[in-house]
């Protein structure tokens, strides 16, 4: 890090200060801007000594004065009565690697400001508040140095507020301290009724009695300059998940962390210790939203080393299935004739049985695809729905008697396919970590180095919740355990996204979102057109999402005619550069593939990206995104629109300049419609180079999925 810290920059940062002689009395006011200037934040103490800040964008005031603070357990709370003991300052300018994801290289770039505080009370508590600040945004975050009287601290709450300065347009769901699979909303922030809004049927909601949100939560301001600002965290080590408390007369955000019932405290920490960053993304256009690197630039730098064990690809499964009803996970209580069949009976609807798992192999290993997941394999399915107590429930280990584990990863070797273990928790993570080495070690020995795990229902043990401080804990040690074993987890039911992927990069992505299997459900609850333009501006903000795209068969039928998907065809196909994750499921039944043209964009599409360029986008209505795969250099470009048809003018400059190139477009059909006509779609092919302009009319609920290839 390159230190700056010299009596030029602290005159200017110290806005009280009138010199910068020795002796001088700390001033007890600062600011920090970020490197082009456009982004600005104020530090100072409010008249009770309470530590307070605000943020400028382009000269603006975007969160006016926003009060900091805690309060504890047996102890009074840290707020007011504060003095500025010291400040200091730093700058980072610097590139690193991903070794997989969005781009090759990310530019971290930022000024820091930290200021150390002391309560002029007797108990002379110390608390340090540090703030980078970047073009694209701003975190802070609180640091608790080693202090006499101050041993192990039990917070009950943290008190830090975003003062909004106009009744912007929200984009939200309701605060859970369990899951985020709510449909999103599209209101003012004054018009945020998060618990009226807890309606949704999901397996392990909880209705906290708090006007929360969850995050990231996207806003956008009115007016000529409007600009966009999004909510999270990052390094979410530790500590609970954050959600915020919205009072909508006031206009102000205030952080609620997630709690626990079987303590007095919703953290607590020894010292020394950091909080996560609390982080704003501020952008004139909604696109430079998801070109932000603000939330990964925050965490630390990768602390595994080597992933080279972990490729990015495409990969099939025997899950969709399930959720049309086809087959069951579980095999003991799997019917023929309306008669139970025992557990030696390898017969049934059982879905992982050896036979379909090589039959999912050998379709994979013809059309380009790497992984084949497996769910339903292991004992255990047929006594954890309904029961109370799940713990010790599952085997991580033990396949059902139709599955030879052995026999399909070494089936799936000799095709080049790669089996993805699958772990249902089933929200009993203590029976889990009992089993986790044995698991892993399993994994290592037979070359499998991915696993999706799952953690649905309520957890045990009762009273903790899937984002309070024990279960970040767990989640955060799955993965570190995980790397150990040379193994990469795609969590489902997770905590959020904050970034952690940079530091620990097998934690490869996760759900955290109303995914695909809502639309296998009922059409009534399914996701709306509108879902995923609002999850590109929110949800995906905080890092890659196995949302399973690919279904062509958009009525479900015959499986679930009640229910459909609420897309065109296009669409699932331009969601393979939409939404990102460095794992891409060919979700639907391989029937629906086999001899339909539009596969071959599913078979070409890239996972793993050189460059990712944002072209247009508006929450909740469409957006555009190009990327460039890495080994190839081809590029793929993913368009989506919400229930209105759209025309838009796409440039391709992004392209190598003078370099001819092929593009084969898969649109909608002119009549296509997501509800209508939704499997109606065309494929058309163009010579095109940098300076081309490409034409795109995108149907209602529609898209388009284009594969550009030089010549």
């Amino acid at each position: 890090m390159k230190r700056i810290f010299n009596a030029v920059l602290f005159c200017a940062v110290l806005l009280l200060a009138t010199s910068c002689s020795r002796g001088e009395a700390v001033p007890q006011k600062a600011s920090v801007a970020s490197p082009s200037g456009n982004n600005t934040v104020e530090f100072f103490l409010l008249d009770d000594g309470t530590a307070a800040y605000s943020v400028q964008h382009a000269g603006k005031v975007v969160i006016d004065t926003s009060a900091l603070g805690f309060e504890f357990n047996s102890m009074p709370p840290l707020r007011s009565g504060l003095l500025v003991t010291a400040v200091e300052t730093d700058s980072l300018d610097n590139t690193w690697s991903m070794p997989w994801g969005e781009q090759l290289e990310v530019k971290n770039h930022y000024n820091e400001l930290r200021v150390d505080l002391k309560e002029v009370a007797e108990a002379g508590r110390r608390l340090t508040l540090r703030f980078r600040v970047y073009d694209d945004g701003l975190g802070f975050r609180y640091e608790f140095p080693q202090q006499e009287g101050m041993g192990d601290l039990e917070i009950t709450e943290e008190l830090t507020e975003f003062q909004l300065t106009g009744d912007h347009t929200a984009w939200w769901i309701p605060g859970d301290w369990d899951i985020y699979e709510h449909l999103y909303n599209t209101t003012r922030v004054s018009e945020i009724n998060a618990i009226a809004k807890r309606d949704h049927p999901n397996l392990a909601s909880t209705y906290i009695p708090e006007n929360a949100v969850n995050t990231p939560v996207t806003m956008r301001s009115d007016g000529d300059e409007k600009y966009y600002l999004s909510f999270h965290e990052a390094a979410l080590v530790d500590y609970a998940g954050m959600t915020l408390k919205v009072d909508t007369t006031a206009l102000k955000l205030t952080s609620g962390l997630v709690g626990s019932e079987r303590n007095a405290y919703k953290v607590k920490r020894s010292l020394p210790f950091t909080t996560p960053w609390r982080t704003i993304q501020i952008a004139d256009e909604a696109k430079d939203l998801i070109a932000s690197h603000l939330i990964l630039n925050l965490n630390e730098p990768n602390a595994i080393g080597d992933v080279s064990w972990f490729t990015p690809m495409k990969y099939t499964g025997i899950w969709w299935e399930m959720h049309l009803g086809k087959s069951s996970w579980d095999f003991a209580n799997t019917q023929r004739g309306g008669e139970t069949l025992s557990m030696d009976d390898a017969s049934g609807t059982h879905g992982a049985t050896t036979e379909n798992t090589k039959s999912y192999i050998d379709f994979s290993a013809r059309n380009n695809i790497g992984g084949v997941l497996v769910e339903g394999w292991n004992t255990g399915w047929e006594h954890w729905i309904g029961f109370e107590d799940r713990e010790g429930v599952f085997d991580f280990v033990t396949p059902y008697p139709d599955y030879d584990l052995k026999d399909v990863v070494r089936y799936g070797r000799e095709k080049g396919v790669e089996i993805i273990m699958h772990h249902e928790t089933s929200a009993a993570p203590r029976t889990y970590e009992q089993q986790m080495d044995t698991a892993y070690a399993l994994m290592q020995s037979l070359g499998i180095h991915s696993v999706k795990s799952g953690y649905v229902g309520k957890i045990i043990p009762k009273g903790e919740y899937h984002h309070g401080q024990w279960m970040v804990n767990h989640y955060n040690n799955a993965v570190k355990k995980a790397a150990a074993y040379q193994v990469a987890v795609n969590a489902h039911e997770p905590i959020k996204a904050t970034g952690l992927r940079r530091t620990y990069p097998n934690m490869i992505s996760r759900e955290g979102l109303r995914g695909q299997e809502f639309n296998a459900w009922s059409v009534e609850k399914g996701n709306p057109p509108e879902h995923l333009p609002i999850v590109a501006f929110t949800r995906m903000l905080s890092g890659p999402i196995d949302f399973t795209p690919g279904i062509f068969n958009i009525k479900l039928e015959p499986w679930k005619p009640e229910s459909q998907v609420n897309t065109t065809l296009a669409q699932q196909l331009a969601l393979y550069v939409v939404i990102y994750s460095p794992i891409q499921m060919a979700a639907d039944l391989p029937e629906y593939y086999e001899g339909n043209p539009a596969f071959q964009f599913i078979r070409d599409v890239g996972v793993d990206w050189q460059r990712t360029e944002v072209i247009n986008g508006e929450p909740g209505d469409f957006v555009t995104i190009a990327r460039q795969e890495r080994e190839t250099g081809d590029w793929f470009v993913g368009s989506i629109t919400d229930e209105n048809a759209r025309a838009m003018n796409i440039d391709l400059d992004f392209l190598e300049p003078g370099v001819a190139y092929e593009a084969n477009i898969y649109a909608d059909a002119d009549d296509a419609h997501w509800d209508l006509n939704p499997e109606a779609y065309k494929i058309t092919r163009e010579d095109v180079n940098s300076e081309t302009t490409l034409q795109l009319k995108l149907a209602a609920g529609g898209g388009a999925a284009i594969s550009i290839k030089k010549k």
